[in-house]
């Protein structure tokens, strides 16, 4: 299946000064940007089509494969002073860069990159900035049995805060965890249909408009999961997993467990 990645946005969270152009999804985390890991994890499943779906700061994108060092993360003899590869990373990958503009929503980048599809009826899609380990087959396996028009991963709330419940005189009656209240958010990890294409507006968004307005119709179906998910929305949450890869800690990695011999 083809995969969508979102990768255009500003991040201004992420970023370190007014003179830092480089887009969110290539924040490094470990040897390799934050895209790479993504995409690594989709390659992991046997999905290795990718369409990047381009905005600010492309050309850091784009330099970054066109300029791709396989030594950087594979082992290697060097032989004659020339390296022989034992193992590869994007060998078998397919990319195409699209630029989708500047300002556009999620959902309008989707539209722009229909025709590279090639009107599979079903696809992938996701944010460039965000990691997990969840089965991805068993994902796309109970979208496939269903007629639903889209799935989207949920995930428990990742804030650190309390939530509070106040009676009328204002006292205290319960402290509780945001992240153990009965609420869950998006998590990205998109498996479409066509169908969504439906749903979305000029200048719409994925969410707000294709998913809610499937929501709606019955037609959204969910994918609950508790286990490891990070977004990298701020610059403290990227460093937090660049420490976790240089302690070895990279529950995302799974393509580094499936090497380990039993």
């Amino acid at each position: 299946m083809k995969v969508v990645l979102f990768c255009g946005g500003y991040g201004m969270r992420m970023r370190n000064g007014a003179a830092d152009d480089v887009p969110k999804p290539m924040a490094m985390v470990g040897p390799r940007p934050l895209i790479w890991h993504v995409m690594r994890y989709y390659a992991h499943f046997g999905h290795t089509e990718f369409v990047l779906c381009l905005g600010y700061g492309a050309h850091h994108i784009k330099n970054f494969f066109l300029n791709y060092e396989e030594t950087t993360s594979n082992d290697f003899v060097l032989r004659g002073g020339k390296p022989e590869l034992l193992s590869t990373d994007i060998a078998d990958w397919s990319i195409s860069f699209i630029q989708t503009g500047i300002e556009s929503a999620i959902g309008e980048r989707l539209r722009r990159v229909r025709e590279h599809l090639d009107g599979d009826e079903m696809f992938l899609a996701n944010y460039a900035d965000v990691l997990t380990d969840a089965p991805l087959d068993l994902m796309v396996e109970r979208f496939a049995a269903s007629d639903a028009g889209a799935s989207m991963m949920v995930v428990p709330p990742q804030s650190s805060f309390h939530c509070v419940e106040m009676g009328e005189d204002n006292r205290v009656g319960a402290i509780t965890a945001v992240s153990e209240m009965p609420l869950w958010e998006n998590g990205g990890y998109f498996v479409l249909r066509q169908e969504v294409f439906d749903h979305i507006p000029a200048g719409g968004d994925l969410v707000a408009d294709g998913c809610a307005e499937l929501a709606k119709r019955g037609r959204l179906l969910a994918y609950p999961y508790r286990g490891f998910w990070k977004p990298t929305d701020t610059v403290k949450e990227r460093f937090a997993l660049d420490d976790g890869y240089a302690r070895g800690e990279r529950p995302w990695a799974l393509w580094e467990h499936a090497r380990v011999p039993a």
